[in-house]
């Protein structure tokens, strides 16, 4: 969905989104947001009474929507999908625009959970969910693949960590070296549990 057709409410979500994965939730302004979006500012309360705390967790978990939407085009886009190959395409979103764009931003799932979570229940609790909503694709990818159900999930939470670990590291490197690292060194593990099963 292009950004102009979406109403306001749904800028707003996207825009905050777009902010913290590049500034985190404490320096994303409410103002911030709404000039970003488009929007009116006195829309803000209107869409989101419960004030930034609303806004933080509808944007982590569009987040958390998108990325799991991002596996199913990555699926999509295989003649034959393997567990690395599933791993390569999301090492590859983030190579592809660490490289064409930049690393001024990462994953605002990830900028939130540093920022706040610890102080903030219902952010870390969005954040959580966010995870959750993207794993649970993942996992279901890798059953789909061959890959044993008892594994798949901690396969999924493998890859997720070590793609969110690796992508801190190249935007602090400024160098997609770590991303690739883990692209190469993970790939043949994630394969072995669909060939022995183990």
């Amino acid at each position: 969905m292009a950004k102009s057709e979406r109403g306001p409410r749904e800028r707003m979500v996207f825009s905050a989104a777009q902010l913290i994965r590049r500034d985190g939730v404490e320096a994303t302004g409410m103002r911030d947001v709404a000039a970003h979006a488009g929007a009116p500012r006195g829309s803000l309360q209107h869409y989101f009474p419960g004030g930034k705390e609303q806004l933080v967790g509808e944007a982590l978990r569009w987040a958390g929507r998108y990325a799991a939407k991002r596996v199913d085009r990555f699926l999509a886009a295989m003649e034959r999908p393997t567990p690395s190959g599933l791993f390569e395409a999301m090492v590859g979103q983030w190579t592809d625009e660490y490289e064409t764009a930049g690393f001024a931003a990462g994953c605002p799932v990830a900028a939130a959970t540093v920022d706040c979570a610890g102080s903030s229940d219902a952010t870390r609790e969005a954040a959580a969910d966010a995870f959750a909503t993207w794993t649970r694709p993942v996992a279901d990818a890798l059953t789909g693949m061959g890959v044993p159900a008892a594994r798949s999930e901690p396969l999924a939470t493998l890859m997720i960590s070590a793609l969110e670990g690796a992508g801190g590291n190249g935007r602090a490197e400024r160098d997609v070296r770590a991303l690739t690292t883990v692209a190469r060194e993970l790939g043949p593990l994630l394969d072995a549990a669909v060939a022995t099963g183990a």
